[in-house]
């Protein structure tokens, strides 16, 4: 199995120039900017964003390389609703099946933390990453807000 050339793990803060190199490069690739002031500040503090209050955040490493090739994140919204953030993969890991594996393992860990909704924001330049969402049952719902890096979003019921 593929998979088995990468290893999950939890992120800590020692990765975040990894784990920034990743989400810049990615959205650099489709066109969009980085906001390290703003939606994306949360990369600046990994553990404080993520894993406390019951968040989760990891990294997508190549056992060959040990170089971070992706990430992915739960971002507690209130006690039954987590946000998935910062799901990217470089664009030579994609097409792989990766991206399913990770939103199986993001699901899961949803599961386990006991939320009962993933609720996730996007914009329409990223049509694969759509197209995966609404494969796995995702649904379509309105953004918070519209801006320049979200024009849609999307909710998965995960309770039993």
């Amino acid at each position: 199995m593929i998979f088995r050339q990468f290893n999950i793990r939890v992120a800590t803060n020692r990765d975040i120039p990894s784990i920034k190199n990743v989400v810049f490069l990615c959205l650099k690739e489709f066109g969009l900017n980085p906001d390290l002031n703003g939606k994306d500040s949360d990369l600046n503090d990994i553990e404080c964003s993520y894993l406390l209050n019951n968040g989760f955040f990891a990294v997508v490493v190549h056992s060959e390389t040990n170089l971070v090739v992706g990430c992915f994140g739960l971002f507690p919204v209130n006690e039954h609703i987590c946000e998935l953030r910062k799901m990217y993969l470089l664009k030579e890991q994609r097409g792989k099946g990766l991206g399913k594996y990770i939103l199986d393992i993001a699901v899961q860990q949803a599961r386990e933390k006991h939320y009962k909704k993933i609720v996730l924001e996007t914009i329409s330049v990223l049509t694969t990453a759509i197209f995966l969402y609404k494969r796995y049952g995702f649904k379509e719902m309105k953004p918070r807000e519209i801006n320049a890096r979200v024009d849609q979003a999307f909710e998965l019921d995960i309770h039993p």
